[in-house]
């Protein structure tokens, strides 16, 4: 037995009976799943939850399903990891680190996401499934559809990343390559959508897709000693897991598992792509797409993000902000994670690394209180984004005397320690 009462228009609260749909008949506006919260209040509690498995379904009450999932029985609980080497290189006392580039089975958040949809997919009777990716959904979609017996077709542009394809492909599925960036993948995978009877995890199921989402906030604040943070960097592609993560929030206070901390959310973009943090900066009350998104960060690179308006209301709301940053930056907040804290993040951790670094510049973040940053994705998917942007190996001959030489070169150029060199070239002293 579920908790799901109904589907809400985010614009009207109009009620819909639940069902695979995801737009309002009525206004067009989004649907977003309601739960029967008293009813949760008098079922759940820290202790229960704590006696659970270490996944997300420990949440299970608060996640669209009626009864056991049947699909990522053994995604999330990642590690919160306390900063210590970054922290006291940006002068944060409490900065820890979300690592969902560890996230079983394909190393980034979407397998959340993905555990909820098919799981949900199954029970309304599908026995196919598709998405519309930019990469790590397509990875996920193919990977879980795989392990629970569903069919599978992926929809993908034609320029990402090789790793990306390879980690897709090999999984058995049907991958469509399409030429044309993210937008156009989608208002394909919209028209497809409506002529078979095959559950889109993005877009006829995407209400309860993106509730997985909240895993992530819920686990922050249990592994917090339940207690919500101050700060949270997350990166936006849609908008969907910002807004999703502020629904956790919000669902825990209400329920009395943490108390309200005004936690504030912040939205992080890469440049070349960048709608909802323009839009926030400019104070416009829309967005305005991106036609041709031109970023190396190609996992956040929708330049018509369908919760982008929904984004920027919870990072006024909340007191955040949003920011964006350069390829460049992005390469440097790679190299910068995994120089202090030995992480290896995608583009995308790249962008929110580099993100938190100028908000805490700007004083957009209080280095006082503790902030959370959100990485999503491992960097074994997007290697092409730094592979001539770092130190190449040293090549010697097989020989004591030789290694002596190289040794000895490296204590007089590296007085200051490892970080300190790591940052100083990226050329060979071979």
């Amino acid at each position: 037995m579920g908790y799901v009462k109904c589907l809400k228009c985010k614009e009207t609260g109009e009620e819909v009976p639940e069902a695979p749909v995801h737009i309002c008949e009525s206004t067009f506006a989004p649907l977003e799943v309601s739960y029967d919260y008293d009813a949760i209040k008098k079922d759940i509690s820290k202790e229960l939850i704590e006696s659970r498995d270490p996944n997300i379904w420990r949440y299970r009450e608060l996640l669209p399903i009626s009864g056991q999932p049947s699909a990522g029985e053994q995604v999330g609980f990642t590690p919160l990891i306390k900063a210590k080497n970054l922290g006291k290189l940006l002068d944060v006392d409490e900065l820890y680190i979300k690592n969902d580039a560890v996230c079983y089975p394909t190393l980034s958040f979407k397998d959340r996401v993905v555990a909820v949809a098919l799981s949900k997919a199954k029970e309304f009777g599908f026995d196919t499934v598709g998405c519309a990716s930019t990469g790590n959904l397509a990875n996920s979609v193919a990977a879980i559809s795989r392990s629970v017996n569903l069919k599978s077709f992926i929809f993908i542009p034609y320029d990402l990343e090789q790793s990306k394809i390879t980690n897709t492909t090999a999984y058995g599925t049907n991958v469509i390559r399409l030429k044309g960036n993210y937008d156009d993948v989608n208002r394909l995978c919209s028209e497809i959508s409506g002529k078979y009877d095959w559950a889109f995890v993005n877009i006829n199921i995407r209400p309860y897709y993106s509730e997985g989402s909240k895993t992530l906030g819920f686990e922050v604040m249990e592994q917090l000693g339940w207690k919500a943070p101050d700060n949270i960097v997350i990166p936006m592609a849609s908008g969907s897991l910002l807004t999703k993560i502020w629904k956790s929030i919000k669902e825990f206070e209400l329920l009395g598992l943490v108390e309200p901390n005004k936690t504030k959310l912040f939205g992080a973009q890469a440049t070349g792509c960048s709608p909802i943090t323009t839009a926030l900066k400019n104070d416009w009350e829309i967005f305005r797409p991106v036609r041709d998104p031109q970023t190396i960060a190609k996992s956040l690179a929708i330049g018509n993000p369908a919760d982008g308006f929904y984004a920027i209301d919870v990072m006024k709301e909340s007191g955040g902000w949003g920011e964006d940053v350069t390829d460049e930056e992005i390469v440097n907040g790679i190299k910068l994670l995994a120089e202090t804290e030995g992480i290896f993040t995608e583009t995308a951790g790249g962008v929110t690394m580099a993100a938190t670094v100028k908000l805490l510049e700007n004083n957009k973040i209080n280095r006082n209180e503790s902030v959370v940053i959100c990485i999503t994705g491992n960097g074994l998917k997007t290697q092409e984004a730094i592979v001539d942007k770092v130190n190449l190996p040293y090549v010697i001959d097989a020989n004591i005397e030789e290694f002596q030489e190289l040794y000895s070169s490296l204590n007089g150029n590296d007085k200051k320690g490892g970080i300190q060199y790591a940052h100083s070239t990226n050329s060979n002293p071979s």
